[in-house]
């Protein structure tokens, strides 16, 4: 079984003009497809894994591959035409326990967005004991801190470069106010 590349939950140009259509054609038919194509040639055949399986068992160039690949999935899924704003229900009240407000969910989430040094990302996640904000570079991700991804940012360069050149915090800023899906983010907690 070879891992494939998921199709996008939306058309090339549908987060624009927030995220254009020549972003998500690097970003996702480039960097993302290179990803797959990379961790499929170190596969040996008949390899049946899952990615969290490969992930879980993987180190170096293996592990860099699967978990980028997830990372992605992840991120094109936090993702929405029509997002942005502030969650309801479980998810929006869990927020407001864990942080006091969605405002300072948001300026936390910001910052660790914004504080990521080089490339990686910022995530809510549920660690166990509660909602928490969690950062990582490069390649790593929740699963392998024992904590489940509710929500993520994609804070390398070349998630933003195209249309916002080096102004990560407009993009960060843009990701919450206009793209954030919250729906896919309700169903990842309550997963």
């Amino acid at each position: 079984m070879s891992i494939e590349l998921p199709a996008l939950p939306y058309a090339d140009d549908a987060l624009a003009p927030h995220i254009s259509a020549e972003t998500i054609s690097f970003h996702y038919g480039k960097h993302h497809a290179a990803y797959v194509n990379n961790l499929n040639g170190m596969l040996e055949d008949g390899d049946d894994r899952s990615l969290e399986q490969i992930i879980e068992g993987a180190d170096g160039a293996l592990f860099n591959n699967a978990a980028q690949v997830w990372n992605h999935t992840f991120y094109w899924n936090s993702m929405s035409p029509d997002g942005g704003g502030e969650p309801g229900g479980e998810l929006g009240d869990a927020i407001a326990g864990a942080f006091g407000s969605f405002d300072s969910f948001r300026t936390e989430f910001t910052q660790a967005a914004m504080t990521q040094f080089g490339s990686g990302w910022a995530w809510l996640v549920d660690d166990g004991s509660g909602l928490s904000i969690m950062k990582t570079a490069n390649a790593d991700l929740p699963m392998v801190h024992s904590a489940k991804a509710v929500l993520t940012i994609d804070v390398w360069e070349h998630a933003y470069y195209i249309d916002y050149r080096n102004a990560r915090p407009t993009y960060v800023a843009t990701f919450l106010d206009s793209l954030v899906n919250w729906d896919h983010a309700a169903l990842a907690f309550s997963a």
